[in-house]
């Protein structure tokens, strides 16, 4: 191996020089050592590529640089404070992460770090994994590459640098099928590795056309546009009366108004929609709401939760239509689910539908609560206009017009009382990901009894029901950021065996 300073090689492989193993009982330090290491590693990726694109790479013939790594070690069985749901390891071992975009979640990850040095009374090490950096993941968000770069190279970009690998993409880890050869082996400490959160950093800029950093703790997503119209008519008119409590407006293009500002003062437009575009009403500490347009279907639902994921968010809930399915309900309703049938058949393979997705009580206590303020209801009277029950998610538009015996059947004997298309999959999502979710729809058809909205009928409902619909959503996540984090993330979520890292 070359030790000069600089650069290392062995064999025909280029990479930074080697950086000793260091241990930390600050966390703020320990974030600044991985800050540290992450940029110096990833800009000799960038500068290798420009030298390769230049054709001043010399005879190396390979170029490698690792992600970060946080380590812990412990051999104690010390009882830690078990109302907690994160923040400590389960049993002594040799845990560890791969760490990406430390800039991104400096904060995530230093209270993460706070936690176990505190509840383990341990340092950290933070050193090099073993774990390569794909040169895709290497560049800085924004950067384009023209084709031209990559076909002036001689050799297979694959051969020049690490490219994504899919062994180390996957959720065996958040699913709970991470297993480890013997005694010995490390153990994970966060849910995901740093190149899956690398895969889902850059599909969510595709789909949502704006960047990760501007996703906030506060979800909600939605399946019709009416929804997201009304949530920018609502945030620009923050904005030009000062934000009221929020710093900015985000949307597709990355667009930015400033509280105070009554038009974008950053930002390109976007010439077309992207997939599932998403609006940010954000906040400096992240505890503000991004709302995400996720269209129609499980697919999509699966999709951009796989991703969002990774961002670790506080709470996501589900805003859209439903059809009632009781003959007592009537259009406008709302629909808040404490149950789920799920025959979207999308996660079948990461979750079994044999698992339970239980109803959240700080989720659920929220939503009622906002459902009461928003339209003036309590008590007996708010069941006049809210039904709590099982929802049912289903992967067939056009459910109606199959045989009705079996559809039917089934939903009766699962005491549904609405059917959609999109809440069961991102509950579901929830749950595996341990991120707190809940549902609140609102009843737009009852297709069962015949019951549909006539042309005029539809634009007034819309007009009617849309804007208090996205009231009660935004207060009900303003009064779960109101919550500290150690309350809303329920230990319902974790399993026998868990990660330390919320």
């Amino acid at each position: 191996m070359d030790k000069r300073i600089g650069t290392r090689k062995t064999a025909s492989i280029s990479m930074p020089a080697h950086v000793e193993a260091e241990e930390f009982t600050d966390a703020k330090a320990a974030v600044q050592a991985l800050s540290a290491l992450y940029e110096r590693n990833t800009q000799f990726l960038r500068d290798a590529f420009d030298s390769v694109a230049r054709g001043e790479a010399g005879d190396a013939t390979h170029f490698r640089a690792f992600y970060p790594e946080v380590s812990l070690s412990t051999s104690s069985y010390a009882q830690i404070d078990s109302r907690l749901a994160f923040g400590h390891v389960s049993a002594p071992g040799q845990y560890s992460a791969t760490i990406t975009r430390p800039d991104l979640f400096d904060n995530y990850l230093e209270e993460q770090i706070r936690l176990l040095i505190r509840n383990h009374g341990r340092p950290v090490t933070v050193q090099e994994s073993t774990t390569p950096i794909p040169i895709h993941f290497a560049f800085l968000e924004g950067t384009h590459v023209d084709s031209s770069v990559a076909d002036a190279f001689l050799l297979p970009l694959r051969d020049l640098f690490d490219v994504p690998d899919l062994a180390a993409t996957d959720d065996r880890i958040v699913n709970g099928e991470y297993e480890t050869d013997d005694l010995d082996s490390i153990m994970p400490l966060s849910p995901f590795t740093a190149q899956r959160v690398d895969y889902s950093l850059h599909r969510l800029s595709h789909y949502t056309a704006t960047r990760p950093m501007h996703f906030q703790n506060y979800v909600l997503f939605t399946n019709y546009q009416f929804y997201i119209d009304e949530f920018c008519a609502l945030s620009r008119g923050l904005m030009a009366a000062g934000g009221g409590g929020y710093e900015r407006f985000i949307e597709p293009g990355n667009l930015i108004t400033e509280a105070g500002d009554e038009a974008p003062t950053s930002g390109v437009p976007v010439g077309r929609l992207p997939q599932m575009p998403a609006y940010h009403l954000a906040r400096e500490d992240g505890s503000g709401i991004t709302m995400v347009n996720i269209g129609v279907g499980p697919s999509n639902a699966k999709t951009i939760t796989d991703h969002i994921a990774v961002l670790r968010p506080h709470a996501w809930l589900m805003l859209g239509h439903c059809a009632g399915l009781r003959n007592t309900q009537a259009l406008g309703d709302y629909v808040l689910a404490h149950a789920y049938v799920r025959e979207d058949h999308v996660l079948d393979d990461d979750l079994p539908v044999w698992v339970p997705i239980p109803a959240l009580a700080e989720v659920q206590v929220a939503l009622e609560q906002a459902v009461a303020e928003v339209t003036g209801l309590e008590g007996y009277d708010l069941k006049r206009i809210m039904r709590t029950g099982t929802v049912a998610t289903i992967d067939n538009r056009n459910w109606e017009l199959r045989d009705q015996r079996g559809p039917v059947k089934r939903l009766s004997q699962s005491r549904a009382i609405a059917l959609d298309m999109e809440s069961a999959t991102i509950a579901a999502n929830g749950f595996r990901f341990r991120v707190p979710y809940g549902t609140l729809l609102c009843v737009s058809d009852k297709p069962l009894h015949g019951e549909l909205k006539l042309p005029g009928m539809a634009t007034e409902f819309y007009k009617r029901q849309v804007a208090q619909h996205l009231q009660i959503g935004i207060r009900a996540l303003e009064k779960l950021a109101e919550m500290p984090p150690e309350k809303l993330h329920s230990r319902k979520l974790r399993s026998f065996f868990e990660m330390a890292f919320q």
